[in-house]
């Protein structure tokens, strides 16, 4: 007999070794878990909804809604956010996924959310959305029930090994820095400058990274600034995103700076910086491989490894 419940204290135990057992390809540490789900500021334990064959856990889905907001007042009020879902391969196609989705969908409803996401949650998202190469039938499942896909985003890949900056970036840069511009790491006294220019210029949830990286131990070296004339322009760094010290990212460059090579500059500064650590790669989860800075990530030697689907579907 199926039942269905709530989280309860003890349940992470059988949530990771479950997950573990179902996302073979994607697995993930207890210690990961509680950083990412745990000891979200949003977590809220009516958002992990449980199915039990007796005793054994069978099924998972996972949704939440801001608590606590990103940055200033906005708690995004419309929305919510399926990060993960998985159920055991014996249990699959009994309408168990069905069930625990519905009750996920029902929670959000009742917090009066109008809109739920799979997966583009912010701070702590798993996958950027759903690899339909790796999990051909969750896609399916997802768009079964009503969710569409919005956009694509990729994954991207570059090997480091005998990794040197191009002559012609190095002439490049030597042509902005004798027009006033400079390319230095990160100081204390710059910290304010980049976290508020990622927050306002792109997104809170880069200026999150900047600062919780620090806290949690990143070295203030791997932020990489860009500045014209003293203003700030430009940010880059690695290791930011749960101290994983070869994930690169983020990474942004004003607008009105397009078209000087800054960020081309930039990406191949802290690549450098990269191998100086004795990395031996660079990667990242979530870009646009059509965009500007895709295609900047392709000329520069990055491969597309994965690609994504961000699902949306209307409650």
């Amino acid at each position: 007999m199926l039942v269905y419940r709530y989280y309860q204290s003890g349940d992470e135990k059988e949530i990771v070794t479950l997950w573990n057992e179902c996302l073979p390809k994607d697995p993930i540490t207890s210690i990961r878990f509680r950083n990412l789900v745990l000891l979200d500021a949003n977590f809220d334990p009516m958002g992990v909804k449980l199915a039990f064959q007796q005793d054994k856990l069978v099924g998972c889905v996972y949704v939440v809604r801001r608590i606590l907001p990103m940055y200033g007042i906005d708690l995004e009020n419309d929305n919510g956010w399926i990060p993960f879902f998985f159920i055991h391969p014996s249990f699959r196609n009994r309408g168990i996924a069905k069930k625990l989705l519905s009750q996920a969908i029902e929670f959000l409803a009742g917090e009066g959310r109008k809109n739920v996401f799979f997966a583009s949650y912010a701070p702590n998202y798993i996958l950027p959305g759903i690899d339909e190469d790796t999990y051909p039938e969750a896609y399916q499942f997802l768009q079964s029930q009503g969710f569409h896909r919005l956009y694509s985003p990729v994954a991207m890949d570059r090997n480091l090994v005998g990794y040197e900056v191009p002559l012609a970036v190095k002439e490049l840069k030597s042509i902005r820095e004798s027009e006033g511009y400079t390319f230095e790491k990160a100081e204390d006294k710059d910290l304010y400058d980049v976290i508020q220019f990622a927050n306002l210029i792109f997104n809170p949830d880069w200026g999150r990274a900047i600062r919780e990286g620090i806290l949690q131990g990143l070295p203030i070296q791997r932020i990489l600034v860009a500045r014209q004339n003293e203003k700030l322009i430009g940010f880059c760094l690695y290791g930011g995103y749960e101290g994983v010290a070869d994930r690169f990212g983020p990474f942004g460059v004003d607008p009105d700076q397009q078209g000087k090579g800054i960020g081309k500059i930039m990406l191949h500064e802290c690549l450098r910086n990269m191998r100086s650590d004795g990395l031996h790669g660079a990667w990242f989860l979530w870009t646009s491989e059509k965009s500007a800075a895709g295609m900047l990530y392709k000329k520069t030697g990055f491969q597309v490894t994965r690609t994504f689907h961000v699902m949306k579907k209307s409650i």
